[in-house]
């Protein structure tokens, strides 16, 4: 992997990605808190526009390659919450934990390849700086019915 220095939002951009706007949050919480020099968002759902493209379960209603594909959305609505709190993701120096929630049928095991996701997408927007370390959690349910929940943690540099 090389490291992405220069804007990283033209690095989503050479990507065919857009930074959304920051996800509301559905309750009593803010997207992200800057503390130090470290971010920690709130757990990312993936929505788009303001709504969730596909509900359910993984390895039922949703397929892991679907789910892949919204914890990819999550991580982009993860890096748009880092932004609103950071000013620049220019400033992220890296990516220390990502933390996966996949909503999984009871005979569901692969949620590592779901929550990758997120991960391959945060190495292909901030290269080296996209490198973490990671939990993926299968659970029983999401809020809203989502497949996907993720959260992430940066430090950001001076």
């Amino acid at each position: 992997m090389s490291d992405a220095r220069g804007s990283v939002e033209s690095r989503l951009a050479e990507l065919g990605l857009t930074l959304p706007e920051v996800v509301a949050p559905l309750a009593s919480y803010v997207p992200a808190v800057l503390s130090g020099s470290y971010v920690y968002t709130a757990g990312q759902l993936p929505m788009v526009d303001g709504a969730l493209p596909v509900t359910g379960k993984v390895g039922a209603e949703v397929t892991p390659e679907e789910a892949r594909d919204l914890a990819r959305i999550c991580a982009l609505n993860a890096l748009a919450a880092v932004k609103s709190v950071a000013g620049d993701l220019d400033r992220v120096a890296r990516v220390v934990k990502v933390v996966g929630f996949v909503a999984s049928a009871p005979d569901f095991t692969g949620q590592p390849g779901v929550v990758n996701g997120a991960s391959e997408l945060l190495g292909e927007v901030l290269g080296d700086r996209g490198v973490h370390a990671r939990s993926a959690v299968g659970v029983a349910v999401l809020p809203v019915d989502a497949p996907v929940e993720v959260e992430i943690q940066v430090e950001l540099a001076d």
